[in-house]
């Protein structure tokens, strides 16, 4: 089973989201979400600096399987990319939540926060997976 920290909101995409500040937030990929990516080699963010709205494609995350597409939880603007993952793209495989967040996000709608699912409800929705 997969780990799904209570503190987080999370998208039905596999993204979580931390709120760290009044209109921050970091931004990472589901533990379920690597775990069905298996290793992952290259995490590409040509977004940095961007605005850009909720839903929206921000980057990729490649694993030996598949390239697959990052959707940005909530609108804003992409502040800073996690620089760790440049030479070390499997810290999202060994730690999800931590030290494998993605990015941090400057976002501008709070009112998007309640569109996103709760633990329980992310946990209710991959048991219907």
């Amino acid at each position: 089973m997969s780990t799904i920290p209570e503190n987080l909101k999370y998208t039905r995409d596999h993204e979580w989201v931390e709120t760290t500040g009044k209109d921050k937030a970091r931004v990472g990929i589901t533990d379920y979400a690597q775990k069905q990516l298996g290793d992952i080699v290259f995490v590409d963010i040509p977004t940095a600096g961007k605005k850009l709205e909720q839903n929206a494609t921000f980057g990729t995350v490649e694993s030996v399987k598949s390239v697959s597409d990052l959707f940005l939880p909530l609108t804003g603007t992409v502040a800073t990319v996690n620089e760790e993952l440049d030479g070390e793209p499997e810290l999202v495989n060994t730690d999800a939540y931590g030290d494998g967040w993605i990015i941090e996000l400057t976002f501008t709608k709070p009112e998007e926060l309640k569109e996103l699912l709760t633990a329980a409800e992310y946990k209710a929705y991959l048991d219907e997976e």
